[in-house]
């Protein structure tokens, strides 16, 4: 525990430092401001009631990750049920259609949440999409611990106060009033600022075969797609036109963002890295979904709707 927050501190200071612009094409590479001020934090799908009561359910979750189910209760008494895989620095939320409020759980919907390790990197974000002529949302979510006192969670922005069509995308940074919270069972800070993923997520994830969500892959509106891009840009990721949509790299995780009808919307697919390999290809048919792990520290998941 000790060498990780050390290694951690380590890794801090080198992000400090602004980075050499690299990505796939030239063209990338000059879409990328400098250092890198947001990173995939965790996202989610909102999928068929059969698939998410076989997750729910199975006894192979488990063992296959950090996995619970949980209802939340955020700001304005909202109140959402989801299966969560818990990594080191990254992970997934699945909710069944119903699952979040109103629109939000409508089969299909998506949505990721992109974080800074550093305190105030959300607000330089938020004042270079200004800079470019946008107008960011401010939010506050907060959470409940069931004494009815609502407890800031984490700062968020969004590029646009119009209601997304199939993807929710966000920046967010955590409010240190929630991390310090004992509540929260989070560990003191590696360094001065510390926000990071790495804090907020426990070791817990080391006991379990899932480490990490290395790929993401969502289809989603043209409109939607469009009205992310700023923040993704702006947060340092380098953005590659692909033929349906975007790849969108650097930081760990790959998000593969499709632009597609909205009758084919949803969560396609789920990429993690394990934390030991495995000698064997082992299928896990969970619903409308299968869960490929191994050989190697690899495991894909895969969606049909």
């Amino acid at each position: 525990m000790m060498l990780r927050r050390v290694l951690r501190a380590l890794t801090a200071a080198a992000l400090a430092v602004p980075l050499a612009l690299t990505g796939v094409t030239g063209t990338a590479s000059a879409e990328t401001p400098g250092r890198q001020l947001l990173f995939f934090n965790h996202g989610y799908g909102v999928l068929d009631r059969e698939t998410a009561d076989a997750i729910e359910h199975s006894a192979y979750m488990k063992e296959f990750a950090n996995f619970s189910v949980r209802t939340t209760t955020g700001a304005g008494g909202q109140k959402w049920t989801g299966r969560y895989l818990m990594g080191r620095e990254t992970y997934v939320e699945l909710f069944g259609v119903g699952d979040l409020p109103g629109e939000d759980g409508k089969l299909g919907a998506t949505g990721f949440g992109v974080s800074p390790e550093h305190a105030g990197d959300l607000k330089t974000v938020r004042q270079r999409l200004i800079d470019q002529g946008g107008k960011p949302v401010d939010f506050l979510q907060t959470i409940d611990w069931g004494d009815g006192k609502p407890v800031p969670w984490f700062d968020a922005i969004f590029t646009s106060a119009e209601k997304y069509e199939s993807l929710n995308a966000w920046g967010m940074e955590y409010r240190e009033e929630f991390l310090s919270d004992p509540r929260a069972k989070i560990g003191p800070p590696a360094y001065p600022g510390d926000v990071s993923r790495d804090r907020y997520l426990s070791e817990k994830y080391r006991d379990f075969l899932m480490r990490d969500v290395s790929a993401i892959h969502l289809a989603i509106t043209a409109r939607d797609l469009n009205v992310t891009l700023p923040l993704l840009k702006n947060g340092g990721f380098v953005v590659v036109p692909t033929p349906s949509g975007v790849l969108v790299t650097r930081g760990g995780t790959t998000m593969r963002l499709d632009a597609v009808p909205p009758a084919e919307i949803g969560l396609r697919s789920i990429d993690f890295t394990l934390n030991r390999p495995l000698g064997t290809r082992q299928e896990h048919r969970l619903g409308n979904s299968t869960l490929t792990v191994g050989p190697g520290a690899r495991a894909f998941w895969t969606f049909q709707r």
